[in-house]
């Protein structure tokens, strides 16, 4: 059966730097090829990505993944009933929210919630873990708490109604928002309403071997004297350069039936795929994850991305750096290596086990990635991300 896979290949390079720390405060690494490589974990550039979002896409088309759940939304159900006040919402917001997701909720310590001891402050009910919602999910909920109160029903008799609990159910397992269709949703106490993730991040590992470095850093008091000498402070910060490969893959057409949950036929066109396709690519290549970044403002773009449009199974090229990169003694660096290798590897692999791509579009920056040139057509970053939109539109022959 045909299927519809992208893949996304990045080379980039980051200068010193800490962008994910390990429980140490070490950037974080890993054994590869039998040698210690910079390691940037899939978890943080996936989170990198998802606030990319923020920018690329209507927030109605996002979720929020949160603990404070019952107060985003009772934000909601006060917007739309503005005579309720947060106290008198939360009992039915928390009901509401237990019934979707099996989370029970409960009311944060003051200590825990960042608040004075001393403060009598009313606090909303938190549930004991991250529960992830779309923007359409909170509001569907939010319709149906409104109507609940204007009941006057006591919120746990409400929920307890047959027609209700298949409405709140209904309303948490459909209209999935682009980055729950994209990242997935497992929630521990309802199985039935979890979301498998259409994309794969794989973690990012550099492609030569890294030497961990640390920073021995001083602050000066400003009001010290001159009678008063040495620092105010002191500290160390570790450290690692590197030239990392990146990688992810999207099954489309689990992102389609992601998008799709739930809705009317004919409700959908490719379009909401195709725009949440766009915004991944974007978001990947364009994201960094923001570990240490005023410490080292380490804010790079690519060397090269790759993208592949397959119709069979995802396929990384990390095995392309199974054998480290080394430096040659031209002092070229890692980059020009890095492509040279990538640019053997690809069409070797694919020629081996039939797997070349359907299409395979190349942004490169710079003469040391002209290796790379053979793979496919090139592009600049903006013509990519449009093309690979509606390549992906045309394969799933809804158009755009």
């Amino acid at each position: 059966m045909s299927r519809t896979i992208l893949d996304v290949h990045i080379l980039q390079t980051v200068p010193p730097s800490n962008i994910n720390r390990d429980d140490t405060g070490a950037p974080k690494s890993a054994v590869y090829g039998g040698v210690r490589r910079s390691r940037v974990s899939s978890q943080a550039w996936k989170r990198a990505t998802r606030k990319a979002f923020d920018d690329l896409l209507d927030p109605a088309e996002l979720g929020v993944r949160t603990k404070k759940v019952v107060d985003a939304l009772t934000t909601r159900i006060t917007a739309l009933e503005p005579s309720l006040t947060p106290e008198h919402v939360w009992p039915m917001a928390a009901e509401l929210l237990q019934t979707a997701t099996g989370a029970k909720s409960e009311t944060p310590s003051r200590k825990s919630a960042g608040k004075d001891p001393k403060d009598d402050e009313p606090l909303a009910p938190q549930s004991s873990y991250l529960l992830f919602l779309s923007a359409h999910q909170l509001d569907g909920l939010a319709k149906l708490a409104v109507e609940g109160i204007g009941r006057g029903t006591e919120p746990k008799v409400f929920v307890k109604d047959k027609d209700v609990k298949a409405r709140t159910k209904q309303i948490a397992s459909t209209r999935h928002s682009v980055d729950i269709a994209l990242f997935g949703r497992m929630v521990a106490d309802a199985s039935d309403i979890n979301v498998d993730a259409a994309a794969q991040v794989a973690h990012a590992l550099s492609v030569h071997a890294v030497d961990m470095e640390s920073d021995y850093f001083t602050a000066v008091d400003d009001r010290n004297t001159s009678a008063e000498p040495g620092a105010g402070m002191i500290g160390t910060v570790d450290f690692n350069s590197a030239t990392l490969y990146r990688y992810a893959a999207v099954d489309v057409d689990l992102l389609a039936r992601n998008l799709d949950a739930g809705l009317a036929d004919g409700e959908r066109t490719g379009e909401p795929v195709r725009r949440a396709v766009e915004a991944f690519i974007e978001g990947f290549v364009m994201s960094m994850p923001t570990g240490k970044a005023n410490t080292f403002g380490n804010h790079t773009l690519p060397d090269a991305v790759i993208v592949k449009l397959r119709s069979s199974r995802p396929v990384s090229f990390v095995g392309a750096f199974e054998k480290p990169v080394v430096q040659q003694d031209t002092g070229e660096g890692h980059v020009r290596a890095a492509c040279k290798a990538l640019a053997d590897h690809v069409p070797a692999v694919e020629k081996a086990f039939g797997a070349t791509a359907d299409r395979t579009w190349i942004l490169r920056v710079g003469e040391h990635t002209d290796d790379l040139v053979p793979l496919g057509t090139p592009v600049d970053l903006r013509p990519l991300v449009t093309a690979v939109g509606g390549a992906v539109a045309e394969r799933l022959g809804k158009g755009a």
